[in-house]
């Protein structure tokens, strides 16, 4: 696609910041929506369906953090891609984002030149996501657990898991061949991307957390390698 064929939505509560990003985005030829807060943020997302989302941290009323979470519960925006921008780069600030369903965190201060090659390399990416989707399974279903990839929804023991999209691919790409051992290094960039860097703690959250979901059983560490999903 081209870059005009992209709809971003910046959500900052400093205006010098929106109005710098914005115009350097929109000189690219994207198009470009901006707020002010993460509640009207929900409200516009929900309106123009933006294909990527930058999101700053720290904001009043509702910060950023709670609003990936709110976006990442409307189902049509699952493809989404959510950025947060910040100036706190701490590592749990950082996986704070991940869990809440970010797809990427931005540390601020950062060059417009390097923003805009990120913010390029992760919809190139998605479109590649979506393109594989495309031509996989809709559903797989393994023990006692289905995956809908096409309503991303999860049902185990007749009980309805909506997952942060993160979590959802993670274990649809494990499900997806039984047995297999994922090494991190293909979990990274299957689900992350080779332009993001992730600490070696946010896919343990990640697995941790289905875990928690779907029962210990069904997902098998091995050690020094990776992860692979058992028939049980």
């Amino acid at each position: 696609m081209k870059n005009s064929e992209y709809t971003l939505l910046l959500v900052d509560d400093e205006p010098d910041i929106l109005e710098f990003v914005s115009y350097n985005l929109k000189k690219e030829g994207f198009t470009v929506h901006t707020t002010k807060n993460g509640k009207d943020a929900l409200k516009k997302a929900i309106k123009i369906k933006p294909h990527l989302i930058l999101l700053d941290v720290m904001m009043p009323e509702m910060d950023g953090i709670e609003t990936c979470e709110e976006l990442r519960k409307i189902d049509y925006l699952q493809n989404t891609i959510i950025a947060m921008l910040t100036a706190r780069g701490e590592d749990y600030s950082q996986i704070a984002g991940f869990e809440a369903g970010a797809d990427d965190y931005i540390t601020k201060p950062i060059k417009p030149k390097v923003l805009i090659s990120k913010i390029k390399a992760l919809l190139k990416r998605t479109d590649r996501q979506i393109s594989t989707e495309n031509t996989a399974p809709n559903i797989l279903e393994i023990n006692d657990i289905q995956i809908d990839l096409e309503k991303f929804l999860v049902i185990s023991n007749n009980q309805e898991h909506n997952l942060p999209k993160k979590e959802f691919k993670l274990l649809y790409l494990l499900a997806s061949k039984p047995g297999k051992v994922f090494t991190r290094e293909e979990i990274y960039s299957t689900i992350w991307g080779d332009s993001i860097i992730v600490g070696d703690r946010t896919i343990d959250v990640h697995i941790r957390k289905l875990r928690e979901k779907l029962g210990d059983k069904c997902i098998k560490t091995v050690k020094g390698v990776g992860y692979k999903f058992i028939i049980s």
